[in-house]
């Protein structure tokens, strides 16, 4: 943990598919790694991510910039393409083998060495009774707060985040 005189960073994590995943798990380990002290606040849908098994998906539904290296080249993913069935499924295995393939950490082992590191998890609270969740169906660790929570860490810190 860091010291009452190291710089301090926070990040709502809102969002719970595999790619956005990686944005929060990332920049959290590696500013605890540099010594910051980090506090992650999981909601709406960021707050699965929290969940003892995770099952992340993609969707190319929005993902305008999404684009897969394929056949040589990188071949965008129509927004059309979300209403064929099958398609995310596709696309989701498609990732976790070019994250495989790539030697890249899974959300699990970041999220691993998040908890390592003595990154700060909150759960939210609202979310938890909202989509009817209970501490059990969670990770060991997180502490549950609201959004009165987030903003006292929010007010101490050098850097915040919204993903």
């Amino acid at each position: 943990m860091a010291d009452s005189n190291s710089k301090r960073m926070s990040i709502i994590v809102t969002k719970g598919s595999l790619d956005w995943a990686y944005p929060p798990f990332i920049l959290s380990t590696t500013a605890a790694a540099m010594g910051l002290e980090v506090t992650m606040f999981f909601t709406f849908y960021g707050l699965t991510l929290l969940k003892k098994k995770l099952d992340l998906k993609v969707t190319t539904l929005g993902n305008a910039a999404m684009e897969m290296p394929m056949f040589g080249m990188h071949i965008g993913m129509p927004n059309l393409m979300s209403a064929v069935p099958g398609v995310d499924a596709a696309t989701t295995a498609m990732m976790k083998n070019l994250i495989k393939r790539k030697g890249v950490a899974s959300i699990e082992e970041l999220r691993a060495a998040a908890v390592d590191a003595d990154v700060k998890m909150i759960a939210c609270q609202m979310t938890m009774d909202l989509f009817e969740y209970t501490p059990d169906d969670l990770i060991e660790g997180p502490v549950l707060g609201g959004a009165a929570t987030y903003i006292e860490t929010a007010t101490k810190s050098d850097i915040n985040l919204f993903i």
